[in-house]
């Protein structure tokens, strides 16, 4: 049995390595804090300020919201460490609204450093939108690119509802409020009404496109019914540069910079992961102190009841 005069660590040696820990934990996100480092996927964020680095915006999966991407251009674009930059394109389009806003953005950004463009498996619709103000656009033989269209799918629940005796009805100010409901059929009127909203959308899209890639309104207007094609096929068409990925998109930003050699890279939007990701992701929970203690607490092996943390 622990006496009196046993040191704190003697006494108590479970409380005494869990505040080590926290010390542990502490000091690492001290030190990360003062030096502006959050560990990325990648890894590609450097530690201190360098003379010369490429930017590597990387835009995956379904576009649904533009802040973050758009965020982290302008931070490339004020940044004057970064003398060029490579969008890394990985997805098939989303919103309209938020792909514009990355097209939008990356014009602004090329209007003061190179911009090239590489697209990976697919970079379609908006995701081909969003890319097009580049200098320079790669893409791989095998990428699936093009698409360039507007499409809008509506719901029609009406004979289900009947089926199970259910009635909807609705109030609007005018005919058109309520187009596209999925409880009563379009009319003639709305229907032609949302087919000129797509019309319009898809006017805006494919003339960005004939304005950034110089080709003739009537050669965008031929291929922009949404069909998509191969990377191969977008070069012939003049969507596309040249076929290459990633490294030659990288040595195409070097040459016009001037840049040789290895270049660091500054890569985003950041994603934080990892023990500093968990910690700032709890950080602005009410329940702080518990979090991180039952994470610290479940890797010591000293809790019987478990505590499930926020997840970003």
């Amino acid at each position: 049995m622990p006496s009196v005069n046993d040191s704190f660590a003697q006494r108590r040696p479970g409380l005494f390595g869990l505040l080590v820990a926290v010390a542990a934990v502490v000091l690492v996100v001290g030190v990360a804090a003062v030096l502006g480092v959050w560990g990325d996927d990648d890894g590609a964020r450097l530690l201190g300020p360098t003379s010369a680095r490429i930017g590597v915006v990387r835009i995956e999966g379904t576009i649904t919201d533009a802040e973050k991407t758009v965020d982290f251009i302008r931070e490339l674009r004020e940044d004057d460490s970064v003398k060029g930059v490579v969008l890394r394109i990985n997805s098939p389009g989303g919103a309209f609204g938020p792909s514009q806003e990355i097209y939008m953005a990356v014009k602004k950004l090329g209007r003061k450093k190179p911009v090239v463009a590489s697209f990976s498996a697919v970079a379609a619709s908006g995701g081909y939108y969003a890319a097009c103000p580049a200098s320079r656009i790669f893409a791989n033989p095998g990428t699936i690119t093009g698409s360039i269209g507007v499409m809008s799918q509506m719901a029609n629940v009406t004979e289900l509802m009947q089926k199970l005796g259910v009635g909807f009805e609705s109030l609007t100010t005018g005919k058109l409020k309520d187009a596209g409901s999925p409880f009563k059929p379009l009319s003639p009127e709305q229907r032609a009404y949302l087919e000129g909203l797509i019309n319009d959308l898809n006017k805006q899209f494919s003339g960005d496109v004939a304005k950034e890639r110089k080709l003739s309104p009537q050669s965008v207007a031929a291929i922009a019914d949404a069909r998509a094609m191969t990377g191969a096929r977008a070069k012939e068409l003049g969507l596309v540069d040249e076929l290459g990925g990633l490294e030659d998109a990288i040595d195409s930003v070097k040459a016009q910079t001037g840049l040789k050699g290895e270049v660091p890279q500054l890569s985003g939007p950041k994603k934080k992961s990892g023990v500093l990701g968990l910690f700032s992701s709890t950080a602005q929970t009410p329940d702080l102190r518990a979090a991180v203690l039952s994470w610290l607490l479940s890797g010591l092996g000293g809790v019987s009841e478990t505590q499930t943390l926020p997840l970003p």
